[in-house]
């Protein structure tokens, strides 16, 4: 064996450590969970408070510059996508055994109140659910924290973004699509069934998601013959798709608040700043939840940065280019910086319509005569 082998089994073995390490936890954890908790997915929300809490206090964003001085954000989040994917694919081989059919009949008969009533083999299918389910949360809540996307958890806008992130609908039609491929063809039947309507239509709300992972879960029980290569590829896959969706999300807002840190920067003129990026957006009477992002930064960052908060703007229910164009005339000097803020508040989503293309056209030619 030489070196490069020993290295790769002493990682191998530090991971495992950490993947035991952390499943003795969450067996303290699911031994205060009842069948009801279970059944009716209240353990998510308990999950969600014991995952995030600590947690949060502990990793920010300069926890992670200790650990990684001077490395580029996307370097890091890919690292740690990867380390999640290996902590899921470990621990899905370590519960495999718990897997049996008369597992998924006990899940759907499960009753009473009391965690004794709790049968064995389920909560150690629990402690993989419950494992999966925090290592993907907490994957996404380091991910907006290494692009430096502001979350603040007690606030429960901020809580359910988070958890959207991690679990969202469109990730669990993007598993569906990927385990099929991934798996034996006999066993594709099967898991088409568990990734059918009524499961998904259960993520979208808070007080369903933990009825909707514990089905995703069972996928990995009632199908004989595969046992611990469908549990490690599942929660192996599961883990990259939930990593890589958070990866898109946050770091396109983390985009979009750069571009409003930068425009607020560099204005002139930043209260006209405003209505101009406001007039653009609702050119095409449409407006992109990048739009919607981008505008709702920008108004903090000219508050923070210029002291300055628009009432009239705030109140406004429709906005005429003709209230533009007014302040506009009134306004000395140059203003060709609002030319820029234009263009790139109406590329913010992608291309440029005729009508944003329009607004801009009309905006250059005021530009010209003022």
């Amino acid at each position: 064996m030489d070196a490069a082998d020993t290295d790769i089994d002493a990682d191998d073995e530090a991971d495992r450590k950490v993947v035991e390490q952390e499943r003795a936890e969450l067996k303290e954890f699911v031994k205060g969970l009842s069948a009801d908790d279970i059944k009716s997915g209240n353990w998510f929300t308990k999950l969600c408070a014991q995952a995030m809490n600590s947690y949060t206090e502990k990793v920010d964003w300069q926890y992670f510059q200790e650990r990684y001085e001077g490395v580029p954000p996307d370097a890091i989040v890919d690292q740690r996508i990867k380390m999640a994917a290996r902590y899921a694919a470990l621990e899905g081989g370590l519960s495999a055994g718990a897997y049996t059919a008369a597992v998924a009949a006990t899940i759907g008969s499960l009753g009473g109140a009391s965690p004794a009533t709790v049968p064995a083999a389920v909560a150690t299918m629990m402690v993989d659910v419950t494992f999966t389910t925090r290592l993907q949360l907490r994957l996404a809540y380091d991910i907006a924290v290494l692009y430096q996307v502001p979350l603040d958890l007690s606030d429960p806008e901020d809580m359910w973004k988070l958890i959207r992130v991690a679990f969202t609908i469109k990730s669990g039609e993007a598993v569906q699509k990927g385990v099929i491929k991934a798996v034996p063809a006999i066993v594709r039947p099967v898991i088409k069934r568990f990734y059918s309507g009524a499961v998904l239509s259960a993520a979208r709300g808070l007080p369903v998601v933990g009825k909707y992972l514990l089905q995703r879960n069972v996928i990995k029980i009632g199908i004989p013959l595969v046992g611990v290569p469908l549990a490690v590829v599942l929660n192996r896959y599961t883990t990259l798709l939930a990593g890589r969706h958070a990866r898109a999300v946050f770091r396109n807002e983390a985009r979009v608040i750069e571009l409003a840190e930068n425009l607020s920067k560099r204005s002139r003129h930043p209260q006209l700043m405003l209505w101009v990026a406001w007039l653009v957006i609702r050119a095409d009477d449409k407006i992109s939840d990048d739009e919607a992002l981008l505008m709702r930064h920008l108004v903090r960052v000219v508050r923070e940065r210029h002291q300055v908060v628009d009432e009239q703007l705030a109140q406004l229910v429709d906005i005429h280019p003709a209230e533009v164009w007014v302040r506009m005339d009134a306004e000395p000097g140059d203003l060709s910086d609002l030319l820029d803020v234009a263009d790139r508040v109406a590329a913010v989503d992608g291309d440029v319509n005729a009508r944003e293309k329009a607004v801009i056209s009309e905006l250059r030619d005021r530009c010209r005569r003022i």
